[in-house]
C-alpha cells in the first residue's frame, strides 16, 4: 500500500446552508400548536434581523454624512495665510475624503451582500416551515374533520340568523384550510379579540403577509379584495372567510359562537335572506357529503 502523499489537502466538502433553529423544530414537532410556535419565532427573527440591518445601514449613512460636514468645516476653519498652504490643505482634504467615500462604499457593499444573504436564508426558511405546515394539515385532515353545527335562528319572513358552534384553534385553522387552501398566519387566530383601540371591535387582519400597521381595518369590499390577492397565508383575525359565487361570507367569532355575515357594499350583514342561509348551509353540506367535514344542523 503507498503511504498517503505528502502535502495535498483533503478535498473540502460542499456546504450545506444551514437551517434555522425554527425550521428543525418545526419538521419534528406533531400538533400545529408547536409548529405555528416554531414559524412565529421565524417571522420574528426575520424581523428582528431586518430592523437590525437597517439600523445599522442607518449609522453607515449618518457616518458618511458626519465625515463630509467634518470635512467641510475643516475647509473653512482658520484659513491659512500663505496660498501655498491652502493648496496643500485642500489637497489633503480631499484625499481624505476620497478615503473616507471608498471606505464607506465597501461597507455599503458588505451590508447589502449580508442583507441579501440573511433575507434568502430567511425566505427559505419560512417556505420551509410553510410547506411543513400544510403536510401537517393535510395529514391532519386525512383522520380528523373539522364539526361543525349549524343552527339557523328564523327572523320572520325570509330572514335568518345562521350561527355555528365556537371551534377550536386546531379547528379554525383546519376550517380555513378546507374552505380556501389557505393557511392562516397564526394559530389562535380564530379566538384572538385582541385589539389595540378598547373602544373598537377588533381588526381583522393582522399587520402580516403584506399589511401594513396601517392596512389591518379595511371595510367589507376592501377586505374580500385583499385576500382574494393573497396567495398561500391570510392573516385573518376572528374569523374565517368563506367565497361562494353568490358573494363574500365570514364566520365571525362571537362570543360563545360564530355568526356568519355576508358582505353588502363596505359593510357586512348579519341578517341573511334565506337564500343566502340556504347557500351556506348548502355549501357545508355538500363538504360534509365529499367527506371534508362533519356537520349537524340543529332544528
Amino acid at each position: 500500500m503507498k503511504a498517503a502523499s505528502r502535502g495535498k489537502k483533503a478535498p473540502k466538502a460542499a456546504k450545506r446552508p444551514l437551517r434555522p433553529a425554527a425550521v428543525v423544530r418545526a419538521s419534528g414537532m406533531e400538533t400545529l400548536e408547536s409548529a405555528y410556535q416554531a414559524w412565529a419565532e421565524l417571522k420574528l427573527r426575520h424581523q428582528e434581523r431586518a430592523a437590525a440591518i437597517a439600523a445599522e445601514r442607518k449609522g453607515l449613512e449618518e457616518h458618511g454624512a458626519f465625515i463630509v460636514g467634518t470635512v467641510r468645516a475643516a475647509s473653512e476653519t482658520h484659513p491659512p495665510a500663505a496660498e501655498a498652504k491652502a493648496i496643500s490643505k485642500r489637497d489633503q482634504l480631499t484625499s481624505f475624503l476620497r478615503d473616507a467615500e471608498k471606505k464607506l462604499e465597501a461597507a455599503r457593499r458588505q451590508l447589502d451582500r449580508k442583507a441579501e444573504q440573511e433575507s434568502s436564508a430567511f425566505a427559505r426558511g419560512l417556505a420551509e416551515v410553510e410547506t411543513e405546515l400544510r403536510g401537517r394539515i393535510e395529514r391532519t385532515l386525512s383522520g380528523v374533520r373539522p364539526k361543525l353545527r349549524l343552527t339557523p335562528h328564523p327572523l320572520g319572513p325570509d330572514r335568518r340568523l345562521l350561527h355555528l358552534d365556537r371551534l377550536s384553534a386546531d379547528e379554525g385553522v383546519l376550517l380555513l384550510y378546507v374552505l380556501s387552501g389557505k393557511l392562516p398566519s397564526r394559530h389562535d387566530f380564530l379566538s384572538d379579540d385582541s385589539t389595540e383601540d378598547v373602544g373598537r371591535p377588533p381588526a381583522p387582519l393582522y399587520p402580516e403577509e403584506g399589511v401594513g400597521p396601517e392596512e389591518t381595518r379595511p371595510n367589507a369590499e376592501e377586505l374580500a379584495q385583499r385576500l382574494r390577492g393573497l396567495d398561500k397565508v391570510w392573516p385573518v383575525k376572528g374569523f374565517v372567510p368563506l367565497f361562494l359565487p353568490g358573494g363574500f361570507y365570514r364566520m365571525l367569532q362571537r362570543g360563545p359562537v360564530m355568526e356568519v355575515e355576508v358582505q353588502e357594499g363596505p359593510a357586512f350583514r348579519n341578517v341573511l335572506t334565506g337564500e343566502e342561509a340556504e347557500s351556506v348551509a348548502g355549501y357545508l353540506l355538500r363538504l360534509k357529503l365529499e367527506g371534508l367535514i362533519e356537520l349537524e344542523i340543529a332544528g
